[in-house]
């Protein structure tokens, strides 16, 4: 069974599967109560682990209710509450999780922990965040611009901007595997890994780097953007100077596409990367896309346990 820890190892086709089954299932359960399984309930008696050691709103919530809609069921846990926060190794704990439950969910600081987990574990595992990469939230993003603008993402244009973060690598590496157009518009000094962009590059991917905010939304389907400041991360002021420039105002957006629509991973501040008439405004689908996590976080349990795809 596959682990969904980067977008490339599902490939075109794995992707395509699980944004499908996202949309399908969504519109199906259209008026019933969240907590109401699917009438096919196709995780009945499964279980995932869950596992936080940074906080989690939109994962923990999209996750947990995922598996009951499933029919499945959840343990929540922080690192902290379990031996892997008093010592016990990631493999080690890998090698007992893998036993008890179906699958794990991880949201951690370190990319190379979830790698250590995906290794050994003999279950799939599913990253949920790290500080490499964000890949559940990418799915998300493409599933709420095919609803928007009603068509396949494969034919978008993107505009990334501000920093050269964790959400940034995923939608470089979704670009490449799907075949959409990315403009990855950056303050100098914050570019995105090279090795990401390289192995997208490498894959055919069209990623255009730019300096330039007006330069990077200019016609664009899609401007999204995320926090200057990542998760645990010191928020110095040379770099919040540096990034002003990326801030999405109404004026930035109206250089995008007439029917662009505007993304964000939350959470937000706003008066700092995108201002509040841009992110409450017409445009803006980030609630559809907070949603969204629920339904492909779904369709993502279901390929990796086999079940599409």
């Amino acid at each position: 069974m596959p682990n969904f820890i980067d977008l490339a190892a599902a490939g075109r086709a794995g992707l395509r599967a699980i944004l499908d089954e996202a949309h399908r299932r969504k519109a199906a359960r259209a008026g019933l109560p969240k907590g109401t399984p699917d009438a096919d309930a196709p995780l009945a008696g499964h279980v995932l682990a869950a596992i936080f050691e940074k906080p989690s709103t939109r994962t923990r919530f999209s996750f947990d209710v995922a598996m009951r809609q499933l029919g499945g069921s959840t343990i929540v846990t922080g690192a902290n509450d379990m031996q892997l926060g008093r010592g016990e190794t990631v493999a080690d704990t890998a090698r007992v999780l893998s036993r008890m439950v179906d699958c794990i969910m991880l949201r951690c600081a370190t990319h190379a922990t979830m790698e250590e987990l995906g290794d050994v574990a003999g279950v799939p595992v599913i990253n949920g965040l790290t500080d490499l990469t964000h890949p559940c939230q990418a799915m998300a993003d493409m599933m709420t611009v095919e609803e928007r603008l009603g068509r396949p993402v494969e034919t978008t244009c993107w505009a990334w901007l501000g920093d050269g973060n964790n959400m940034a690598h995923s939608l470089i590496e979704a670009a490449s595997v799907m075949g959409f157009e990315l403009r990855v518009g950056v303050a100098h000094g914050y570019d995105p890994d090279q090795a990401i962009v390289a192995m997208a590059e490498a894959r055919g991917g069209n990623i255009d780097l730019l300096h330039d905010a007006r330069a990077a939304v200019d016609g664009a389907d899609v401007v999204a953007t995320d926090t200057w400041v990542s998760m645990g991360q010191p928020g110095p002021k040379d770099k919040l100077a540096a990034m002003a420039k990326f801030q999405v105002t109404p004026a930035l957006m109206a250089a995008a596409a007439p029917h662009a629509v505007f993304l964000h991973c939350l959470p937000v501040h706003r008066g700092d990367e995108v201002t509040a008439e841009v992110i409450d405004g017409a445009q803006s689908a980030v609630w559809d896309e907070a949603e969204n996590r629920l339904h492909v976080q779904k369709a993502i349990l279901l390929w990796c346990l086999g079940k599409i795809g």
